[in-house]
C-alpha cells in the first residue's frame, strides 16, 4: 500500500523538479513527490504527518530529530529526503506496539520521570533505543555516552539514565 501526494508547499510551475520517492515508516511504504531540497525531517512530519520527529536546531546538534535509518540512527534535519529513497525508517511512532502497547523505553520513560517538557524525548527515545539495541547490559556510564548526542535542557539527565538504565532491565528480562 503507497501513499501518493504531491507536496503542497511547491507550486506547479515547480513541480518538473519534483522527485519521486518511496521510503518505509514503521512499516508502511509511502511514496511522495519532494524537492531535490526538501529535508526527510519535513516530510516525515509535513508529508507523513509523524509529527513525534521533532525538529530543534536544524544544525544536527540537539538530536531532537533523530530516528533511525536502516538499523542506523540519524539527524532526519542533516538528511535531504530524496537520501532516505528506498530506506526504512523507524520514528518514535514505529516504537509503541500495533495494540498501543507502549515500548519498554516509553514505559521507563514516564515511570521513571525521564522527560519534563518532552521536546528531546523522541530523539531521546530513538537514541537510546539503538543503543540498547548494541548494548543491552550497560553500565550508567555507557548510558550516559550513550546518549550524549541528544541534549535536553529540562531534565538533567539523571531520570533519563534511570529511565534506559529502567528499559535495559526490563528488555533483558523480555529476552531471558
Amino acid at each position: 500500500m503507497a501513499d501518493s501526494s504531491m507536496t503542497t508547499k511547491t507550486s506547479k510551475a515547480d513541480a518538473s523538479k519534483l522527485r519521486s520517492i518511496t521510503i518505509t515508516i514503521n512499516g508502511k511504504e509511502h511514496t511522495v513527490w519532494v524537492e531535490p531540497r526538501m529535508l526527510l525531517s519535513d516530510v516525515i512530519r509535513d508529508e507523513i504527518g509523524l509529527t513525534g520527529t521533532h525538529v530543534g536546531c536544524e544544525h544536527g546538534i540537539c538530536g531532537a530529530c533523530t530516528i533511525i535509518v536502516d538499523g542506523r540512527p540519524a539527524r532526519s534535519c542533516l538528511m535531504f529526503a530524496v537520501q532516505a529513497d528506498g530506506m526504512q525508517i523507524l520514528t518514535v511512532e514505529g516504537l509503541a506496539g500495533e495494540d498501543g502497547s507502549l515500548h519498554p523505553l516509553q514505559e521507563a520513560f514516564w515511570e521513571k520521570h525521564g522527560l519534563q517538557c518532552g521536546f528531546c524525548t523522541p530523539g531521546m527515545l530513538m537514541s537510546a533505543y539503538h543503543f540498547l539495541e548494541e548494548h543491552p547490559d550497560p553500565s550508567r556510564e555507557e548510558i550516559r555516552d550513550g546518549i550524549s548526542g541528544n541534549l535536553c535542557r529540562c531534565t538533567g539527565y539523571q531520570s533519563i539514565v534511570d529511565a534506559v538504565e529502567e528499559a535495559a532491565r526490563v528488555m533483558r528480562q523480555g529476552k531471558e
